[in-house]
């Protein structure tokens, strides 16, 4: 089972591991290794014909599924459809929501969970090119 491990963290960073993703079991939250104060990240993994045992919903908070291996279906309220490596859900605050391996191998995904309407500006909005020295 892999277990999360810090490897280095400063005043402004945080650096885990989970360890290799195929050697995951179960669910796994980052929040408090590595201090994030924006969002709630999770790795999971379902064993193939295994479903999350209960359906779930936020109040406030949005999450986005990424796939990274194996192939299922996931569940929205009454909405029924097929995912796979690649997928990519997004899920509004105050629904139910499941997901189920129906894949040979486990399915391995990422959740990130996150206050719904909250991002304000993004990518080039909100970042700048800095002058610092490459030290690569």
């Amino acid at each position: 089972m892999s277990e999360i491990k810090t490897i280095n963290s400063g005043n402004k960073f945080a650096h885990t591991s989970v360890g290799s993703l195929s050697s995951i079991e179960g669910k796994h939250f980052i929040k408090e290794a590595t201090g994030a104060t924006s969002c709630e990240i999770s790795f999971g993994t379902l064993p193939s014909g295994a479903a999350v045992p209960f359906f779930h919903s936020h109040k406030a908070n949005e999450e986005n599924y990424i796939i990274l291996s194996g192939s299922g279906k996931f569940q929205v309220d009454d909405n029924i459809f097929d995912i796979a490596e690649g997928s990519v859900i997004r899920v509004s605050a105050d629904c139910d929501r499941n997901l189920k391996c129906t894949s040979t191998e486990p399915m391995t995904y990422i959740c990130i969970q996150a206050k719904e309407n909250s991002l304000g500006d993004y990518t080039m909005t909100d970042a700048e090119i800095t002058e610092r020295r490459n030290l690569l």
